[in-house]
C-alpha cells in the first residue's frame, strides 16, 4: 500500500504564491510519473503537471509558465510552485502516485485565490 499526502494549499490574493507538497509513503518499489490535478467547482479533474522519475514535465496550457512541478525522489515527493495564481485556478488539488499499476491519490488541498 502506498499513501499520499499533500501540503499547503490555502488562500491567497491573485497574484501570489502558493507552494504545494506531496509525499508518499509505504510500501514503495519505484515511483515513476507523479502528478497534480485539480477539481474545479462545477468542474472535471484535469491534470496541472506531470513529472517522470527522470525528470521530464508536462503541464496544462493554463498553468504554462506560472507553475513549475518538481520532484525529490529519494523522498518520494513531489512539489509545485504555484506563481501568478488567478482566480480560476481556485480548485481542490490533488497529487497522484502511480504504483506497479495502481492510482494512489491524496486526500486533496484546497487552493483559493481571491480576485
Amino acid at each position: 500500500q502506498v499513501q499520499v499526502v499533500e501540503s499547503g494549499g490555502g488562500l491567497v490574493q491573485a497574484g501570489g504564491s502558493l507552494r504545494l507538497s506531496c509525499a508518499a509513503s509505504g510500501t514503495i518499489f519505484r515511483l515513476y510519473a507523479m502528478g497534480w490535478y485539480r477539481r474545479a467547482p462545477g468542474k472535471q479533474r484535469e491534470l496541472v503537471a506531470q513529472i517522470t522519475s527522470v525528470g521530464s514535465t508536462n503541464y496544462a496550457d493554463s498553468v504554462k509558465g506560472r507553475f513549475t512541478i518538481s520532484r525529490d525522489s529519494a523522498k518520494n515527493t513531489v512539489y509545485l510552485q504555484m506563481n501568478s495564481l488567478k482566480p480560476e485556478d481556485t480548485a481542490v488539488y490533488y497529487c497522484n502516485a502511480p504504483h506497479l499499476g495502481k492510482d494512489y491519490w491524496g486526500q486533496g488541498t484546497q487552493v483559493t485565490v481571491s480576485s
